[in-house]
């Protein structure tokens, strides 16, 4: 009860109650009147039942609509507090540009304060005198020094990436538009995420794999020439043996070094595609050619199932090369002596594709691996019991030079009976990625 007289007391005492207590008084008065002047008992009656009737209805009205207010005022209160301690920019404007909301974030962001902005509006030529340039860059992408659309034309969600060199700043700016149920327009919100940290710390561990991987490729290079050239002197069977064990694992380490150039220069989004359309039925005929020697050592027989029609694909030979020799190339490693590898292409039904599978008879990857497969630096456990060295990006550059082609790579795989790996290209260059992404365009 008394949760309910302090409401009450709450309730009268907001702005919408003003009309109820000045009809108060009045009806008050009237009903003094008619009860000391009228003559008639049924008139007095019926004033008093009539007033005390608006008087009821009138309070209940106000109460209904304070009430509501107040809700209404308690949830924007809410709203507003959410909105001003996110950590992205959150900038809201009609369709005169006017900005009606400017949130904390976007303050530090654009180093204006809510004052200077909400409440202006904005356009291309009125911002030309504005002390920041970058509020009307945000809002104009157009006038921005670099923008980048990621997203498709005519998307419910528009996002653009601004760069900036003065001061440094890597903005991501997703626009949505504010419509009412009848699907008129009302506005736009933005919301702006400053992506500079993000964006440096990428760079900075990309430029220090980049940096350290050619420091070390040099002289790798120059141990296995030495190596090599040492091995075809005249030498006793165990210097022999010495050299060629050092020729191997110089080698090895050579290729650990390119694959980390080679992440490095995916990462950056300048890892260097040239289509053309080629033979892709004589294409993998080449490769598998070249596995032969290699298949022979482990002791595993590979073999092609080919489509009888000729496949004409655009595709870049030397990266997707490197791809396919990668995907055999683990097939036959982690096989089974006298274990086999099968290569097939098919078209996919009714799609612009063509899917190639690489199956093979070997060790498997444990269920809860898979997911991990594509990842940098991961190998199986069951993986590294056969072959200890390893850097684990192989089947990483696999994934994103497939991805940069327009198809998707998938694995299947049961435990001690074999994997299969399944990538798709498109048949129609139009499918092909536009560009190459950099990490940091991807985030």
């Amino acid at each position: 009860m008394k949760l309910f007289f302090r409401k009450l007391r709450l309730y009268a005492a907001l702005p919408e109650m003003i009309s109820f207590w000045v009809f108060l008084p009045i009806t008050l008065a009237i009903l003094i009147v008619a009860i000391f002047f009228v003559d008639s008992a049924f008139v007095v009656y019926l004033i008093i039942i009539l007033s005390l009737a608006e008087l009821a209805l009138l309070f209940l009205n106000n109460l209904r609509l304070a009430t509501s207010n107040l809700e209404v005022k308690i949830e924007r209160n809410q709203l507003s507090g959410i909105v001003n301690n996110l950590a992205d920019g959150i900038i809201a404007y009609d369709t005169d540009f006017r900005i009606l909301v400017f949130n904390r974030a976007a303050e530090n962001i654009f180093e204006m304060s809510a004052p200077e902005v909400v409440g202006h509006i904005f356009s291309p030529d009125a911002s030309r005198g504005m002390r920041s340039k970058l509020l009307p860059q945000a809002l104009f992408p157009s006038l921005a020094p670099v923008a980048v659309n990621r997203s498709e034309p005519g998307a419910a969600i528009q996002i653009v990436d601004l760069t900036f060199d003065e001061p440094k700043l890597e903005l991501r700016v997703s626009t949505v538009r504010i419509i009412d149920p009848s699907k008129r327009l009302l506005g736009f919100l933005k919301i702006v995420h400053d992506r500079t940290r993000e964006v440096e710390i990428i760079k900075s561990k990309s430029d220090f794999i980049t940096v350290a991987a050619h420091q070390l490729r040099t002289p790798l290079s120059a141990i296995g020439w030495t190596f090599e050239t040492l091995a075809s002197e005249t030498l006793s069977e165990q210097g022999r043996q010495f050299m060629d064990n050092g020729a191997k694992a110089a080698k090895k380490v050579l290729k650990i070094v390119n694959d980390l150039l080679d992440v490095s220069k995916i990462e950056e989004g300048r890892f260097g595609f040239q289509f053309k359309a080629v033979n892709f039925i004589e294409f993998v005929e080449k490769i598998l050619g070249e596995a032969a020697a290699f298949a022979s050592k482990y002791s595993v027989k590979v073999y092609f199932e080919k489509p009888a029609e000729e496949i004409s694909l655009t595709i870049d030979t030397e990266k997707l090369g490197i791809a396919l020799n990668n995907l055999i190339d683990n097939a036959i490693k982690y096989n089974t002596k006298n274990g086999s590898v099968t290569v097939k292409i098919v078209r996919v039904p009714n799609q612009p594709y063509v899917e190639i599978t690489v199956a093979d008879t070997g060790l498997g990857v444990p269920p809860d691996d898979l997911a991990k497969l594509f990842t940098k630096f991961f190998r199986s456990e069951n993986v590294m019991r056969v072959e200890t060295e390893g850097s684990g990006l192989g089947l990483y550059i696999v994934r994103n030079i497939i991805q940069r082609h327009g198809g998707k790579v998938w694995v299947e795989s049961e435990l001690n009976r074999g994997t299969t790996f399944h990538f798709t290209l498109p048949t129609d260059p139009a499918l092909i990625r536009a560009k190459e992404m950099s990490a940091y365009d991807e985030m």
